[in-house]
């Protein structure tokens, strides 16, 4: 595991009207890693709110972007730059409509995928820092892309919602020894509905 602090950035729009978007959902994880460890409150830095921890022994910062999505990487390089972090010491948590909903993924580097978040921080660091891929899905028209975004998770959502940040969160530490594959193991693990077994057969 590096000696190197790891630093989550978990995209979203500051606000209560876009608290439970779509687009939010790297928010949403963020502050679920952030209750569910010792982590302290959250305070204003670099444009945006960030508090301090540690997962699995490696010290952590979380950072939300208050500069609205388009321009998160504002916020994302003056953290960087401040704790004098390599790139490969980020880890960005951001909703992803080319992902079936309730799916995750994790890969490093690529393209932007057209996420307006991702795009500000690629222009300002470079595109090879690590990405956990939250899975919005698509509504089926670039049209309508924009307003499924910036709409709130329905209630059927919140069903698969709140057990993937769930396991995001208790997967984390993985994120902080750099075992991507350990990680998607992990949630995909905690995510696997429980397998019923058959009832005692009686004697007759």
């Amino acid at each position: 595991m590096s000696d190197t602090p790891l630093l989550i950035a978990g995209l979203g729009n500051p606000g209560a009207e876009y608290a439970r978007n779509r687009h939010n959902a790297g928010f949403l994880a963020a502050d679920v890693i952030q209750a569910s460890y010792r982590f302290a409150p959250w305070r204003s830095r670099f444009q945006g709110l960030v508090c301090e921890g540690a997962l699995g022994g490696r010290k952590t910062y979380l950072l939300k972007p208050m500069t609205y999505m388009n321009e998160s990487g504002i916020s994302v390089a003056a953290a960087m730059r401040f704790y004098k972090l390599p790139l490969i010491a980020l880890v960005v948590l951001h909703d992803e409509i080319d992902l079936a909903a309730g799916k995750l993924k994790v890969k490093t580097g690529g393209g932007d995928a057209g996420n307006n978040g991702l795009r500000s921080i690629t222009a300002t660091l470079g595109p090879d820092y690590r990405r956990v891929r939250i899975g919005v899905g698509h509504p089926g028209m670039k049209s309508r892309v924009t307003s499924h975004v910036l709409n709130n998770f329905t209630k059927a959502e919140e069903e698969w919602l709140v057990p993937l940040l769930s396991a995001i969160a208790e997967a984390a530490p993985f994120l902080a020894r750099d075992d991507d594959a350990g990680f998607t193991t992990k949630v995909a693990l905690m995510l696997k509905p429980p397998v019923k077994k058959p009832p005692p057969e009686r004697d007759s």
